[in-house]
């Protein structure tokens, strides 16, 4: 990333953290204003990255706009696999190359692996970021939970391996998936029903959401919706993996792992590109 991109990376980043936690929505004036920026620049700035204007982004982060999202963009996951729209496909405009552990090496919990780690800033706030030497296998969020807190969730799950906080040498492949731009590799870790779970969400299409229930229904296990919550939240690389996607039949957020302000600024992100795209 130029270092030009990379600031105005970090700029979107604190404007939509600004348009979250804002009770009432805020002015193209006001948002520019905070940024140390003219309205006219903050303005395009924003929607060469967003893909909308600021007040039309706002639009979508209304709290109802996930029942919107169920009732014009569900996604049966059938029809998006029959489409091309698998794990092997497109995600974020970003492709994803994904190896899952064998059942032995899962047993192993991470025995013999070097995970390193780092703490990098991402468009929905700081984050934890881990990887062996085959790719990225954690991704946190820490606006909603403390640094420890999230690094002790994701290194929990490689118990028997051995972490190195390293983030130099991860950050090219962290920077590429967080502003998603290039080839971004997955090293996964987790139990089979989990991974057949973690399939799916990928078969969701960026602006699109789908629920729990034809999450279950679309990997054989249609009365295991409360198993599929569980594993759609033990995701080990959020925004990779779009959990944020899967929402409940009624249409409300449902839970999320990393705390629902960051689910609802990845949907509305999503819809706001999806739309102009």
């Amino acid at each position: 990333m130029e270092q030009s991109d990379r600031y105005h990376y970090h700029v979107i980043r604190r404007a939509l953290s600004e348009i979250d936690s804002a009770q009432t929505p805020l002015s193209l004036d006001q948002l520019a204003g905070r940024m140390d920026m003219s309205p006219a620049h903050f303005q395009r700035v924003f929607s060469r990255w967003v893909g909308v204007s600021p007040k039309r982004y706002q639009q979508y982060l209304r709290l109802d706009h996930a029942k919107s999202m169920l009732a014009d963009n569900f996604t049966t996951l059938a029809t998006a696999d029959a489409v091309g729209l698998s794990g092997s496909g497109r995600l974020h405009d970003l492709f994803l190359k994904w190896e899952a552990m064998s059942p032995g090496d899962y047993a192993k919990g991470g025995a013999g692996l070097t995970i390193r780690w780092g703490c990098f800033e991402s468009a929905f706030g700081p984050v934890i970021a881990m990887a062996t030497d085959r790719g990225i296998c954690g991704i946190g969020f820490t606006s909603e939970q403390s640094e420890d807190e999230a690094y002790v969730d994701l290194a929990t799950r490689w118990p028997n391996a051995t972490f190195l906080k390293d983030p130099d040498t991860i950050r090219a492949w962290v920077d590429a998936a967080l502003s998603m731009e290039g080839e971004t590799k997955l090293h996964m870790i987790g139990a089979p029903f989990q991974l057949k779970v973690w399939e799916a969400l990928l078969t969701i299409p960026s602006g699109h959401v789908t629920t729990y229930s034809e999450i279950a229904r679309s990997i054989g296990s249609p009365r295991a919706v409360r198993a599929v919550g569980t594993a759609v939240g033990r995701n080990p690389v959020s925004w990779l993996i779009p959990c944020h996607r899967a929402l409940r039949k009624s249409g409300g957020l449902g839970g999320y792992h990393w705390g629902l302000p960051v689910k609802r600024a990845m949907l509305a992100y999503e819809s706001a590109r999806d739309d102009v795209g």
